[in-house]
């Protein structure tokens, strides 16, 4: 248990057209929000949006900029495979021997063992060189044929990139044109797009690799859109975007991740409360994450979305997950018992 109350939702308020505004400042009621903007103004945050019952409660910076997702990306994926398993298209169980799935340095037999699962979960066992790894994935990334597939948890860039190629070669569709086609529509994003005149994703490639990651751009307002589809456990105003079994398995503590709790499908969870050091998080909290500073934690304890951007296309912009924690502390404060 937390010191914080579970919140009983009255009536769920969904955004319109517009949600979120532009450039922007403000909090309901100011004195609530008095030390999150304190923290944020010492620290190199470009966007805040706090959101609570369905209704933005805070916005510092652009709430229509878009900013690199970095690692959400996976968490977007995620989704896209729930809702083709709930169609039927894609099985969890194939092994990538079965789905021809290899790479430039060659799969083993064992490595080719793991299943579509496997490395939703990030136990595939394959360590192989990998796209758009961060200095910390390298440093933490197993040796290779070190761990048999499903038996190892391994926040690894192989498994992830990999299951897009597999989305595409299993539904016909880029991850970025079935993410609008998908999710950013029916749940009304504002500003992503991906179309013939501006497309918000791309593929980073890698000579390592065949595997490329599918890189995404998005603003503060849709990426809350997308945390809020979760915390509704996968309806938006009254359609199953994607189905609530998934929603819901989606967030579990699959795998243990030590002090940064646990890792459900692609999404961080918290275990116990932990996630991010300096904070106490309530009980079923989980949070997309990406390198630098973008997080979109989801607390369904207080029926709340925290989105948080870095302009991360300056190198020595970010903010660590110490920062965020002290400032996650402030904005539970200021939303646990509202008035």
């Amino acid at each position: 248990m937390t010191k914080y109350e579970v919140l009983s939702r009255s009536a769920e308020h969904w955004p319109e057209p517009g949600w979120g505004g532009g450039d922007e400042t403000r909090a309901a009621p100011e004195s609530r929000f008095r030390a999150v903007r304190d923290h944020i103004g010492k620290q190199s945050t470009d966007a805040l949006m706090v959101v609570q019952n369905g209704k933005v409660v805070f916005a510092s910076g652009d709430m229509t900029r878009k900013f690199l997702c970095h690692s959400v990306r996976k968490s977007f994926l995620s989704a896209l495979i729930g809702q083709e398993v709930q169609r039927g298209t894609i099985d969890l169980s194939p092994t990538l021997d079965a789905l021809g799935i290899n790479d430039r340095e060659g799969l083993t037999v064992r490595e080719k063992s793991a299943t579509i699962y496997d490395l939703l979960t990030a136990r595939s066992g394959i360590y192989h060189p990998a796209a758009y790894e961060t200095p910390w994935m390298q440093s933490i990334k197993e040796p290779r044929h070190s761990h048999a597939p499903g038996t190892f948890w391994c926040y690894n860039n192989w498994d992830f990139n990999a299951l897009g190629t597999i989305y595409t070669a299993l539904t016909g569709l880029s991850v970025h044109a079935a993410f609008e086609r998908h999710i950013a529509r029916p749940i009304g994003m504002d500003d992503f797009r991906f179309d013939a005149e501006v497309q918000d994703g791309w593929f980073a490639e890698d000579p390592r690799s065949i595997h490329p990651a599918y890189a995404f751009r998005m603003s503060t307002r849709d990426l809350a859109r997308f945390g809020l589809l979760f915390l509704r456990e996968g309806s938006w105003d009254g359609q199953q975007v994607i189905s609530r079994s998934w929603a819901r398995a989606s967030v579990l503590p699959h795998s243990e991740a030590g002090d940064r709790g646990g890792y459900g499908y692609m999404w961080w969870v918290a275990r116990q409360g932990v996630a991010f050091p300096g904070t106490i998080l309530p009980e079923g909290s989980f949070c997309a994450i990406g390198a630098g500073g973008h997080y979109c934690l989801v607390v369904p304890a207080l029926d709340l979305v925290i989105v948080h951007r870095v302009d991360t296309d300056i190198p020595t912009r970010q903010v660590d997950r110490f920062q965020f924690g002290s400032l996650i502390e402030c904005v539970l404060d200021a939303c646990g018992n509202p008035s």
